[in-house]
C-alpha cells in the first residue's frame, strides 16, 4: 500500500498531466469585479448583496438562482463558452478544488468598487485588495497541485476578465444626495482619483503574473432602472450619471494605453460595454424584437420573455443583454474592442 506522501506524488503527477491535456482544449479563465460578473461568491458571505433566491436564475440551465445577478448566464458564463472552459467556480465555492481549481476562479464580489468605502452599506463583501490576496492563494494552492513553474504557465497563459468601477458612481459618489465623496471632489477630479486608484489594482494584478486582461468600462449607469427613476432627465436617462462615464470610459482606455506602454506589449485589453449596451437601449430595432428600457424586478410579476429586455433588474442587464455585450467582446471593432476584440487575441495567443 502506498504512503500517503507516495498517494500525494501520484495525484500531483495525476493533476499535472490533466492539466496539460486541459491546457490543449480550453483557456484557463479568472474573473475579478463586482455583481456583473459575480457567479456567486456573495452566497458564501453575510452580506445584503445577493442574488440567491428566485426569480434569480429563473433561465439558467438549473432554472435556480446561484448567485449571479441575472436570470441566466452572466458574461463570464458566456465568455466560457466562447474560449471553450467550463464556466469557473466561485473562488469561495467548496467545489473548487482539484481539477476545477486548475480550470480558474471568479473572485468577483457583489457590492464592491475600485474603492474601499464603496459599498460600505453591503458589510461584508470581498473588495478588491482582498480579491487580489485570493489570487495569489489561488497560487499558492495551484503551486501545491503542479508544481511552480506549471503554475507559472497556468497564470500567464489564462484570460483574465476584470470588471470594477459602476458602485463607485452609483454606490458611492452618488449614493446619497451630499456623499463624502461628493463634498470631497468635483466629479472630474473624483473620476481622475478613480483611474489612478485602479491603475495601481492593474499593475498589482500583472505584478502576481496576469499577461492578458480584459477590462470593461462602466456602462451607461444613467440608463438603469433604479437610476432612471431616481435621476431620470426629462423622461430620459440621468444625465449626470451619463456624464460620469463619458468622463470615466475615456481616461479608463487612455490609461490601458500608458499602461501597456509602460509594460511593452499589449496586457490590457479595453472593453467599450457602454457603448455595447447603449446600441440596444438607444436603437433596439437594429437588434430585433428588444424593448430598450424594458425591466423585470424580482419585486413585481415577472415577464413572460425575458428576451425582451434589457435590464433584468434594478441595475443588471439580462442575460440577452449580456449574449450581446459579449458578441461584441469577440466581434466588434475598436469602437468596442481597443486595440483588438477577442478572437483576434485569441487566434494571436494560439500561435505564441
Amino acid at each position: 500500500m502506498a504512503t500517503p506522501s507516495i498517494a500525494g506524488v501520484i495525484f500531483s503527477l495525476v493533476l499535472a498531466l490533466s492539466y496539460g491535456a486541459l491546457q490543449a482544449e480550453a483557456r484557463v479563465f479568472f474573473v475579478f469585479g463586482d455583481s456583473l460578473v459575480d457567479s456567486g461568491n456573495n452566497n458564501y458571505l453575510a452580506t445584503t448583496a445577493r442574488a440567491d433566491s428566485p426569480p434569480y436564475g429563473i433561465d439558467y440551465p438549473t432554472h435556480r438562482p446561484t448567485g449571479r445577478f441575472s436570470n441566466g448566464l452572466n458574461i463570464p458564463d458566456l465568455i466560457s463558452q466562447r474560449i471553450g472552459s467550463k464556466p469557473v467556480l466561485p473562488y469561495l465555492s467548496p467545489e473548487l478544488r482539484g481539477q476545477r481549481l486548475l480550470q480558474g476562479a471568479n473572485f468577483a464580489s457583489a457590492g464592491i468598487g475600485i474603492l474601499n468605502d464603496t459599498g460600505v452599506q453591503f458589510i461584508n463583501i470581498i473588495r478588491m485588495y482582498r480579491q487580489l490576496e485570493y489570487f495569489q492563494e489561488y497560487q499558492r494552492r495551484a503551486r501545491a497541485l503542479i508544481g511552480v513553474d506549471q503554475t507559472e504557465r497556468l497564470v500567464k497563459g489564462a484570460l483574465v476578465l476584470i470588471t470594477v468601477g459602476g458602485n463607485d458612481f452609483v454606490n458611492n459618489y452618488y449614493l446619497l444626495p451630499y456623499s463624502a465623496r461628493s463634498r470631497q471632489l468635483s466629479l472630474p477630479k473624483y473620476v481622475r482619483y478613480l483611474i489612478l486608484e485602479y491603475r495601481k489594482i492593474l499593475m498589482k494584478l500583472y505584478k502576481l503574473g496576469a499577461s492578458r486582461v480584459l477590462v470593461t468600462g462602466t456602462g451607461p449607469m444613467g440608463c438603469a432602472p433604479a437610476e432612471l427613476a431616481m435621476r431620470g432627465t426629462n423622461g430620459g436617462c440621468s444625465a449626470e450619471l451619463q456624464r460620469a462615464a463619458s468622463l470615466y470610459n475615456p481616461q479608463l482606455v487612455g490609461m490601458l494605453k500608458g499602461l501597456n506602454k509602460k509594460i511593452g506589449k499589449t496586457v490590457f485589453v479595453a472593453a467599450n460595454t457602454q457603448q455595447s449596451h447603449l446600441d440596444f437601449i438607444s436603437d433596439p430595432q437594429a437588434f430585433g424584437p428588444y424593448n430598450g428600457l424594458g425591466l423585470c424586478t424580482v419585486s413585481s410579476d415577472l415577464c413572460p420573455n425575458r428576451n425582451l429586455y434589457a435590464f433584468w433588474d434594478a441595475f443588471h442587464p439580462s442575460e440577452k443583454a449580456n449574449r450581446l455585450i459579449v458578441e461584441k467582446m469577440f466581434s466588434g471593432t475598436t469602437k468596442y474592442m481597443y486595440p483588438m476584440n477577442l478572437s483576434t487575441i485569441m487566434t494571436l495567443d494560439a500561435m505564441a
